[in-house]
C-alpha cells in the first residue's frame, strides 16, 4: 500500500468496540486507522475503496505464544528468516502481531533469539512486536515438554538477557515459587511482561508472585498444579486475581471445554488470552518436526511425541476462535477481543493495537460470515492475495 494514499474500507460489519456497526467507513492513512466515519461521505476523492461486500472487519489478531509455524521452529533456528516464515504462516489465520517464542533453551540460544527479534523489528518484519522466553526458569516437576537439563535459576546473567531486548516487548515465563518477589519486581520495572507457569507453586506463592509484578499466567491449567478445595493452586491465583490474565490454548486437547468455559465465565472480562501455543506444523504440509531432539508429530490437530504427550499445539488463531465461540457459549465479538484488544492489554500495546479506532495501527483481518479469514492488513499493507475466494 503507498502510505500516502487514503484507504477506505466500506460495506463491512465492523467491530468497534463492544459491537459490530454495519454503516461506517474505516478510513486508512499512513498505516493508521484515521477516521471511522458514519455512512460513506468522505472527503478524499482519490481514496482507494476497498469494498468487502458485507463481510466482518475487525481488529488483527495478536498471539503472544508462538513457537513455530510453516516448517519452521524458532528454537531450531532463531534467526529473522525464521521469524519472517513463522509471521507469514500465522498470518494466513489472521494474527497480525506475534511473540517469537523460544522454549527453555542454553543462555547462548536465548542471546540469539533476542538479537534476531531486535534485527526483525528494525528491518520491519511484519507483525513481530518482541519475544516471549517461556523458560528456562523453570520448575522440573512441571516441566512438560521442556528439557529439563536446561532450567536454571535466572542470577545476574538471565537477568541481563531477560532485559536485553531493545525494540519490542518482552514476555518471561517463569516459576516463581523458584525465584524472589524482589527478581520479580526487578524484571517488572524493567518493563518486561512476568508470566508464571511450568510452575508447582501453591495458591500462597503465586500470589506473592503477583503482588512481586507478575500480571500474566502461560497456559492456564497446563504444567501447573490444578485448583483444589484446600489448595487453589496457580489455577485458583490466576482465575481469582483480578490483576492478572492468563493465556489458554483453546484446541480441545490441552484444556476440557467446561474447564475453558468455567475458567472463562469464572475470570474478570478481559482477563482471559487466547494462544496457540503453536509448533512448526500451523501453516506447513509437513507434520512432523523436531523439538529437543525429539520427533514430534501433529496428527488430527493435536501434537504429541512418541510416548503420546502433548508437545505444543497445531493450533491457529481463527480456530482457537472458533473453537471457543463453540466451546465456551462466546459471542464473536467477545472471543475476537480476547485475540486482540485483550493480548494488546496485557502487553501495555492497548493504545495502538487491538481496536478499530482513530489514532490506531491498520492491523485489520477481514471475516468472512463462516469466520474464515480472507485478507489481512499489517500497518495498512494488505496480505499479498485473499486466502479464500470471495
Amino acid at each position: 500500500m503507498n502510505q500516502n494514499k487514503t484507504v477506505a474500507f466500506k460495506n463491512c460489519m465492523v467491530l468497534i468496540d463492544n459491537d459490530f456497526v454495519s454503516d461506517v467507513t474505516v478510513v486508512v492513512k499512513d498505516g493508521q486507522i484515521s477516521d471511522v466515519i458514519k455512512g460513506f461521505d468522505l472527503n478524499d476523492q482519490s481514496a482507494q475503496i476497498v469494498d468487502l461486500n458485507g463481510q466482518y472487519l475487525v481488529p488483527g489478531f495478536i498471539d503472544l505464544q508462538v513457537n513455530g509455524g510453516g516448517g519452521a521452529m524458532f528454537n531450531s533456528d532463531p534467526c529473522v528468516e525464521t521469524i519472517r516464515t513463522i509471521g507469514n504462516a500465522h498470518r494466513k489465520y489472521g494474527t497480525t502481531g506475534f511473540l517469537p517464542t523460544l522454549i527453555s533453551d542454553d543462555f547462548a540460544v536465548m542471546e540469539k533469539a533476542i538479537a534476531a527479534v531486535d534485527q526483525a523489528i528494525k528491518e520491519g518484519v511484519p507483525g513481530v512486536l518482541g519475544i516471549h522466553l517461556e523458560g528456562p526458569f523453570l520448575n522440573k516437576e512441571k516441566r512438560g515438554a521442556h528439557d529439563a537439563n536446561k532450567f536454571c535459576s535466572i542470577g545476574d546473567r538471565g537477568f541481563e538477557l531477560i532485559t536485553s531486548l531493545t525494540q519490542g516487548k518482552t514476555i518471561v515465563t517463569l516459576a516463581p515459587e523458584l525465584t524472589t518477589p524482589e527478581m520479580i519486581t526487578k524484571l517488572s520495572k524493567h518493563g518486561v511482561v512476568v508470566c508464571a507457569g511450568h510452575s508447582a507453586a501453591t495458591y500462597e506463592q503465586a500470589c506473592r508472585g503477583i503482588d512481586a509484578g507478575v500480571t500474566g499466567v502461560t497456559h492456564l491449567y497446563n504444567a501447573m498444579i490444578q485448583l483444589g478445595s484446600r489448595e487453589p493452586g496457580l489455577v485458583g491465583a490466576a482465575i481469582s486475581r483480578d490483576e492478572t490474565w492468563f493465556g489458554v490454548i483453546a484446541d480441545g486437547f490441552h484444556v476440557h471445554d467446561a474447564s475453558l468455559k468455567i475458567a472463562i465465565r469464572a475470570k474478570r472480562r478481559g482477563g482471559a488470552v487466547l494462544v496457540t501455543d503453536a509448533m512448526a506444523s500451523v501453516g506447513s504440509i509437513d507434520k512432523s518436526f523436531i523439538l529437543n531432539g525429539e520427533k514430534i508429530y501433529a496428527v488430527d490437530g493435536r501434537c504429541v511425541n512418541s510416548k503420546g504427550s502433548l508437545a505444543g499445539s497445531d493450533l491457529d488463531m481463527i480456530s482457537a476462535i472458533k473453537n471457543v465461540i463453540n466451546s465456551a457459549d462466546l459471542t464473536i465479538e467477545e472471543a475476537v477481543r480476547m485475540a486482540s484488544l485483550y493480548p494488546a492489554k496485557a502487553l501495555g500495546l492497548d493504545g495502538e493495537l487491538g481496536r478499530i479506532a482513530p489514532g490506531y495501527r491498520a492491523n485489520l483481518v477481514a471475516l468472512s460470515p463462516n469466520l474464515d479469514v480472507v485478507k489481512t492488513w499489517i500497518d495498512g499493507d494488505p496480505s499479498d492475495s485473499p486466502f479464500v475466494n470471495w
